[in-house]
């Protein structure tokens, strides 16, 4: 039997995806590249925003029509939120099912498709035997926790995926070994919330900072030339006592995935949310402070539920005083089930749209000075592949680069550059939010 898998949304579902595609591999299906070669075509659904939704739901309709005489399974985020209703009126699907257990996908597809699994077969169970990953090479993404307790009252995640339920630091540092035995350069921590890794374990401490530093702590010991980059950390309980870690030992990058989502104290509290301008403009000086060099990525939400012109000013003002080197920026989603559905004094669509679109304009020249900084410095740069169609250029990327979210870097380079290996560079410039590379000596 064979199966295509399309993961959507973020790359926690993409750990997901790959834990799926491990337990079907270790039960003797085999993996197609290419829909058209597959018996069988997993849609890895997100259900976060509105947007996601439609994506997921198109993604199905799409294959169907493209595939009429295969099966189809809606795995993933929306799959699990919403099951009883898609089972009824998504009737281009042939199986729908969540995600709380992806690993149990094999008898679902094996039983749909009518696939005999080999008898002695015993699907992997484990996450350090995900063998096929879907990030970019020479990287892979580690799910140190799931669910979330932070109950923003915007955020479904909790309806989704649960509560907090963190993994052992043991688990989690053989998972890291094991990947950068296989070639792995790169590790990126993931989670709903890092700041509150370990809140839930037996001496999880106080103030919600959790386990994240011993977790550091533990991956120091590692020996190796590697990477650790840290996505998605609560800037209500950033975990401080990580900056010494990172300070001592600089595999950890200096890179840090807040989302503030606003800055206005009334709107924070509206969104469950303890913070202000002043506190977080605080938390970014406290990071560069204690390393320099620090990259900081963020996103904002503009069209929450009471959000006025004053409001807006108050995010402006702090998008140029904390000069963040990365900005994602989304308008508010409402969410039935979460506490803001009922929450009245929503702008409207087109004045939620303008405060995008007037934040990403203001954020274009913050960026392209943030990056602009690197030029002239020598740099450690992990190579993706060559740039499709042009001789002696590499697609690769710094440490102030996450995989597919910000810029990127581009190496001119004469000699072979292996895809998720490690180059040290020089920073020559700029094109766009991208920086030129050179081979350095």
């Amino acid at each position: 039997m064979k199966y295509y898998v399309e993961s959507l949304g973020c790359v926690k579902n993409q750990v997901d995806a790959e834990t799926m595609i491990a337990s079907l591999d270790g039960a003797g299906a085999e993996f197609a590249e290419n829909p058209d070669d597959a018996d069988l075509v997993i849609v890895n659904s997100c259900g976060f925003i509105e947007d996601a939704k439609k994506e997921s739901i198109n993604a199905v309709i799409n294959f169907r029509n493209a595939y009429p005489d295969k099966k189809i399974i809606m795995s993933g985020c929306l799959a699990q939120r919403y099951q009883t209703e898609l089972r009824r009126i998504l009737g281009e699907a042939d199986a729908v099912f969540g995600n709380e257990d992806p690993g149990g996908i094999v008898s679902l597809a094996f039983g749909l498709t009518g696939a005999s699994p080999p008898s002695k077969a015993a699907p992997p169970s484990a996450a350090t035997e995900r063998l096929k990953l879907l990030s970019p090479p020479g990287s892979a993404y580690v799910k140190i926790a799931e669910g979330c307790d932070n109950r923003c009252s915007f955020c479904a995640i909790p309806l989704i995926r649960g509560s907090l339920r963190s993994r052992s630091i043991d688990d989690i540092v053989n998972e890291c070994a094991t990947l950068y035995g296989r070639g792995v350069r790169e590790l990126c921590l993931v989670a709903q919330d890092l700041a509150s890794y370990g809140a839930d374990l037996d001496g999880g401490g106080a103030g919600r900072s959790g386990k994240l530093p011993e977790l550091l702590k533990a991956l120091s010991a590692l020996q190796g030339d590697f990477w650790v980059r840290l996505l998605y950390l609560h800037p209500d309980h950033f975990p401080f006592g990580i900056l010494e870690t990172m300070a001592a030992d600089r595999r950890f990058l200096p890179y840090f995935d807040i989302p503030f989502q606003h800055a206005s104290r009334k709107i924070l509290r509206a969104m469950n949310r303890r913070g202000d301008a002043e506190t977080y403009l605080a938390l970014t000086e406290r990071i560069r402070a204690a390393l320099p060099d620090s990259v900081i990525r963020s996103t904002f939400l503009t069209g929450f539920p009471g959000e006025t012109d004053g409001d807006f000013k108050i995010l402006l003002d702090f998008q140029r005083a904390a000069r963040l080197d990365w900005l994602g920026v989304f308008i508010f989603s409402r969410e039935e089930g979460v506490p803001a559905y009922s929450l009245r004094g929503r702008p409207s669509r087109k004045t939620s749209r303008e405060r995008k679109r007037v934040l990403e304009a203001r954020q274009t020249p913050i960026t392209c000075a943030r990056m602009d900084r690197f030029i002239g410095q020598s740099l450690t740069a992990l190579v993706e592949g060559p740039v499709a169609g042009e001789n002696g250029l590499y697609l690769a990327r710094l440490f102030c680069h996450a995989p597919e979210i910000d810029g990127a870097a581009v190496i001119e380079s004469s000699a072979n550059l292996p895809a998720g290996s490690f180059v040290r560079c020089k920073v020559t410039g700029r094109s766009g939010f991208d920086l030129l590379l050179q081979p350095a000596g």
